[in-house]
């Protein structure tokens, strides 16, 4: 499976924006303050369409695609997700389960506790969405998307809100999902995540690609100088590297 962007064009965001993301693996999309990673994922989604340009899901244009059965094929968090109203927790991940015909079958509920289970929800399910902090309101709503079993899963900066347990368990969770064919990108701030667990990056500078490959190369420290403009330096191992910055 593939999910495509080609020549995607938003005034003042994207400017020509190419690439192909495929199944299976962990992508990672960086890239400074007001680069368009935010927008490319939203565009990605199917949320927002480009004035130029055109984003497929595998052989077929994305915005041809019916809104329930994109939504099935798609699971997006965007970077501050709204809760309309102050329902239980078990409830509002339920609702991951809307773009499908299941709601109240064996199938539905078992995608319901693992999405609890994967997020360490399970022992909140009953609890308003009010009554939570905002690192539960976080894996919550992950645990919505998850509920929904999508190919692909876009997140926008996931770990922002999290205790380092807890975006640890995510990264793993999402870790998983690749292994098991399912597309994942994530938008992420952390160059040090990025670098240990993605298995590619694609820069993002000013509404281009400035880098695309494999983390140790998209985020060589002549990239971080040229798009960042600070002279960081890497160190430990692969898989345990830290960004040192003066």
């Amino acid at each position: 499976m593939t999910l495509s962007a080609q020549d995607v064009t938003l005034a003042g965001r994207l400017s020509g924006v190419s690439l192909s993301l495929r199944s299976g693996e962990l992508t990672a999309i960086c890239g400074p303050n007001g680069a368009g990673k935010s927008s490319l994922l939203a565009c990605l989604a199917g949320l927002t369409a480009p004035e130029a340009g055109t984003v497929l899901l595998d052989d077929g244009k994305l915005a041809a695609i019916p809104g329930a059965m994109r939504a099935r094929r798609i699971g997006y968090l965007p970077q501050s997700p709204q809760i309309a109203w102050d329902i239980s927790v078990e409830v509002l991940v339920s609702l991951g389960r809307l773009p499908w015909p299941d709601a109240p079958s064996e199938t539905a509920r078992a995608a319901i506790e693992a999405a609890l289970s994967a997020m360490d929800m399970g022992h909140l399910r009953h609890r308003p969405v009010s009554r939570l902090s905002g690192g539960e309101r976080a894996r919550t709503l992950m645990a919505r998307v998850l509920a929904t079993r999508p190919d692909w899963l876009l997140a926008d900066e996931p770990l922002a809100s999290l205790d380092l347990a807890h975006a640890s368990g995510l990264i793993r969770c999402f870790r998983d999902q690749a292994k098991a064919g399912h597309g994942v990108v994530l938008v992420l701030h952390d160059l040090a995540c990025a670098m240990n667990h993605a298995d590619r990056v694609v820069v993002l500078d000013q509404g281009h690609i400035a880098a695309d490959g494999p983390p140790h190369e998209a985020l060589n420290e002549d990239v971080i100088a040229r798009v960042w403009g600070v002279n960081g330096r890497w160190l430990g191992e692969p898989g345990f590297r830290a960004l040192s910055l003066p």
